[in-house]
């Protein structure tokens, strides 16, 4: 007999990411398209038993790095390992087109210092088989991969691209550098980008120490590219801020962005975080969001589902020892020599008296600021007690917080991993991140993957909300089918992707089976299958029982399938009609 359907998935609780109340339903899939959902007769090809199973629409991740890893990898690890079946890249103004050939070591140092993917893996597995960002999207249109992706024209390549060393120099650009600019952004839009991205923090600096080339840009330059994407109506703006002109009473820079939003009639999105360092500044930012709104300028915040911390250790980019002068004797041996080295006293007492030495200050002081530390654990707890900070466990031992973590990384195998909320958990809380995650003009992302390869590990964010904030929160969860629809048709509509994020007729059949019971984790942990033997950080889930995209099967029980219906989604989707 003839199946009427490619897959169907049969008995699920289907959370349809319209945040409507699950229900039991039947999906079938037909070329690679949603055809029904409801009581499906047909038969399938293929079926899948999903009784006492979720069934969710495929996670949509529109902040991450991939740009490099797509060129070398068929396969979007870890994201693709969390539910995620469609990522955007080209975040935060970096990546690695438009470019010249002379330009490729400058844009190698850039994502070295700022994304923090070594120098060796980027010489050893992009091929630069472009120059212009329309090649560089010919490029990714002949990768077959395990998930839909997309990108942006990111603007540190691109004024490199158009001022040479004068851009690299921070130089202010000419009526004719900001023209060329706007209309190599439009020339990459009409191609397929789905946007233009910038950064203005202090943090993103060269592998040398030196700021990266948009962090100083003049408002007349992105105006004209906000002007050049009005011209064409195409894409959205994305951008990171550190906002320092921001107090109780308002923000200029935000004025700015109201200013982008209104000449280039796009929707635009910025990094949102509660700062310990800067109390209250997300309250002003969350409220100059909600004006911007009730005046019809289209802006979000993209706010990360769990604290964002960085993680040290032996083995991986950093920890509060490793800018020292004496340690740089063991830094690259492998790890068992290197513990019984650090395991000797005298070792052990000068690195502890030493000053640390590093050329961005700023990840100087975030990496010294022991006492602030946790130790992470297996499973991973990203919200520990306030008593499981270092520097209250150091105070009940009589040591320094210096000292505990210097115990901590030789002790065991030494594969100790310290974890460091820089943001969202003021006081070792999460309330401010939940008041931020749930606000109707936010938007649930920063995941990074593809980027920080030794330093963050947060592309899980997408388990994480649904263990953490709707089912092992203590204190107020989050309904299901509302955490379903941040995860996935808010996210896609955010970036212009309609034909996603939902389980409804002739939507894209990007699907999650999981045992939503079992759903877990694991700690991050490094392995080394970058180019070159490069390291990065994996981390594994359990409880996802089928990963689909296309309609493909990719992933059974976290195993890969070997199916690649992945492809590079060029420009924005309508919703199905």
């Amino acid at each position: 007999m003839a199946a009427d359907f490619d897959l169907v998935v049969r008995n699920g609780t289907v959370i349809d990411g319209s945040g409507s109340e699950p229900r039991e339903a039947d999906v079938a899939v037909r070329d690679g398209r949603i055809a029904a959902v409801g009581r499906v007769d047909g038969i399938g090809r293929e079926e899948i038993d999903a009784k006492g199973l979720a069934v969710t629409p495929g996670f949509v991740d529109i902040h991450t790095h991939y740009d490099g890893q797509v060129t070398w990898d068929d396969r979007f690890t870890p994201s693709s390992g969390h539910g995620v079946t469609t990522v955007l890249m080209g975040n935060c103004g970096v990546g690695f087109a438009p470019c010249r050939p002379q330009d490729r070591d400058t844009l190698i140092k850039v994502m070295e210092g700022v994304e923090d993917i070594p120098e060796l893996v980027m010489r050893e597995g992009v091929p630069w088989n472009w120059q212009s960002f329309p090649e560089y999207l010919d490029a990714l249109d002949a990768r077959r991969c395990d998930i839909d992706f997309a990108t942006q024209v990111p603007h540190a390549p691109l004024r490199v691209f158009v001022m040479g060393q004068r851009g690299v120099d921070r130089e202010p650009a000419t009526a004719e550098d900001m023209g060329a600019m706007a209309s190599i952004v439009e020339e990459g839009l009409s191609a397929g980008a789905l946007g233009f991205t910038t950064s203005r923090s202090l943090f993103h600096r060269t592998s040398e120490g030196a700021l990266t080339p948009t962090i100083t840009a003049a408002e007349e330059e992105l105006t004209a590219i906000a002007r050049g994407m009005g011209r064409i109506g195409k894409g959205v703006i994305q951008l990171l801020d550190d906002f320092q002109d921001t107090t109780a009473d308002g923000a200029t820079e935000f004025a700015m962005l109201r200013r982008l939003a209104k000449l280039s009639g796009r929707p635009l999105s910025f990094t949102l975080l509660d700062i310990s360092l800067y109390p209250g500044r997300w309250k002003t930012l969350l409220r100059e969001v909600e004006q911007a709104n009730r005046d019809g300028l289209p802006i979000r915040g993209q706010v990360a589902a769990r604290p964002v911390a960085i993680l040290y250790g032996l083995e991986l980019s950093f920890h509060p020892f490793s800018t020292c002068p004496s340690y740089h004797d063991v830094a690259d041996l492998p790890l068992a020599q290197k513990l019984v080295r650090l395991r000797d006293p005298a070792l052990r007492m000068r690195l502890l008296a030493e000053e640390p030495t590093y050329r961005n200050p700023q990840m100087l002081a975030f990496m010294r600021s022991v006492g602030n530390m946790f130790v992470l654990g297996d499973p991973p707890n990203y919200t520990p007690a306030a008593d499981q900070r270092l520097d209250a466990r150091a105070a009940v031992l009589g040591i320094s917080p210096l000292e505990l973590a210097y115990n901590l990384l030789v002790s065991g195998d030494g594969r100790t991993i310290l974890f460091h909320p820089g943001a969202n958990y003021t006081d070792c809380s999460d309330a401010n991140m939940g008041r931020m995650l749930r606000h109707e003009h936010t938007v649930m992302a920063l995941g990074d993957g593809g980027a920080h390869y030794g330093l963050i590990c947060d592309a899980s964010y997408t388990t994480h909300a649904l263990t953490y904030w709707t089912r092992d929160r203590k204190g107020e969860r989050w309904p299901l089918a509302w955490t379903v629809q941040q995860l996935t048709d808010v996210p896609a509509q955010t970036i212009g992707l309609g034909d996603r994020g939902r389980l409804a007729a002739d939507y894209r059949a990007d699907i999650n089976v999981i045992d939503l019971d079992r759903l877990s984790v694991a700690a991050p942990h490094p392995v080394h299958n970058l180019p070159g033997g490069g390291r990065r950080l994996e981390q594994k889930a359990e409880g996802y029982r089928a990963t689909i995209v296309a309609g493909e099967v990719t992933y059974r029980d976290g195993a890969f399938t070997g199916a690649l219906p992945g492809r590079l989604v060029r420009g924005a989707r309508a919703r199905p009609s």
